[in-house]
């Protein structure tokens, strides 16, 4: 066996290879077991078997692997890192305010946010949960006497996601605390009156959250686009909107206003998508093609609204919407910084706390 192994050296070294440590140490072995009987044989193999033993048990063992971090952790990591890479908050990122102008918006941006879609939405996620908090306690305020609620007004043309805000972030609040109304063209009756009164109509009562899919800038915008009434008659609803406005803040509401801002290119993408899939045929509307032709105008109608009637009681945001999670996001952001600001309180008991824990553990 030894004779075998040192040819086996020399044809290998003939070649290059030299001999490897592992190939020599057996080779030792083996020429040490083919000298010992069969007890001496078993006796070394035990001795052998115990140092590896020992070696193994000598090295210091792995730690164990941390759990997975679960999703209301990897949501508040992602609110803290978001909350870092922020200049300034998006109340004041978003703001339309005098001077500001809807073409210099790019609708692909992302102002305020630096990170990836992941982390927006499991911050996303991580909002919701205050935002049910909040929502609870301005309803409890209100049966304790309160008289506030918030109103959330979403613009938008055809296909800019006012449906995905519905159901992602109107979609986190209780039901039975939101009052919903998606304004379509006005009724032969609502055509009777003047153009606020059906707005009037859908306003939330107090502790409620009053979401306006469409609203009475709608009175500004395809109106004046369409030349559905006279010049002299839209061009005064401005101040009447204003003025309204501030008699419904007045009276306890805090009013939000965002345009969902899109591009043509996009918008026209997402109408191919909803052609091309039969699934989405329902969402597609013939007329969305015959207004692309007034896109400018209503760009214009836009501009208008916005830069006359983003006033302090009744503010403006323009959300860029090409990027529907980050308009979620963001409309997210927005109403959980309103609700926050409100700061709603817990009503005060209107019994006597220790007097009723009393009764209740004395009873049956």
């Amino acid at each position: 066996m030894g004779k075998k192994a040192d040819e086996r050296a020399k044809k290998d070294k003939s070649k290059g290879k030299g001999p490897t440590k592992g190939r020599s140490k057996d080779n030792k072995r083996g020429k040490v077991e083919g000298t010992l009987s069969a007890k001496e044989l078993k006796k070394l193999r035990e001795k052998e078997s115990q140092k590896v033993s020992k070696a193994k048990a000598s090295k210091p063992s792995k730690a164990p692997k941390a759990p997975k971090a679960s999703k209301a952790s990897k949501a508040s990591k992602a609110s803290k890192s978001a909350k870092s890479t922020t200049p300034a908050s998006l109340r004041d990122l978003l703001r339309f305010g005098p001077g500001s102008s809807l073409a210099a918006i790019d609708p692909s941006s992302t102002p305020g946010y630096e990170g990836k879609e992941s982390a927006a939405v499991d911050e996303m996620e991580a909002m919701q949960d205050g935002l049910g908090e909040l929502q609870e306690r301005l309803y409890a305020e209100a049966k304790g006497g309160g008289k506030r609620s918030l109103l959330l007004v979403v613009q938008g043309m055809d296909t800019s996601g006012k449906g995905g805000i519905m159901r992602h972030v109107v979609g986190a609040f209780d039901p039975q605390g939101v009052r919903h109304t998606a304004f379509k063209a006005p009724t032969s009756q609502e055509r009777a009156h003047p153009f606020l009164w059906r707005i009037t109509n859908a306003l939330p009562s107090v502790g409620e959250i009053g979401v306006f899919d469409r609203s009475h800038y709608e009175d500004v915008l395809i109106v004046r686009v369409h030349d559905l009434v006279p010049r002299a008659q839209w061009a005064r609803r401005y101040a009447q909107i204003n003025a309204w406005e501030r008699r419904v803040s007045a009276r306890g509401a805090t009013i939000v206003k965002i345009m969902l801002h899109i591009s043509k290119d996009e918008q026209k993408a997402r109408l191919t998508e909803r052609l091309d899939r039969p699934d989405k045929h329902w969402k597609f509307n013939p007329g969305d093609i015959d207004e692309r032709a007034h896109w400018d105008d209503y760009m214009a109608a836009y501009e208008a609204a916005l830069g006359k009637c983003s006033t302090e009681v009744a503010p403006w945001y323009v959300v860029p919407a090409n990027h529907k999670w980050y308009a979620r996001y963001a409309v997210t952001s927005l109403v959980l910084d309103h609700l926050t600001e409100m700061d709603p309180q817990w009503p005060a008991a209107t019994f006597d706390v220790a007097e009723q824990q009393a009764r209740l553990a004395a009873s049956d």
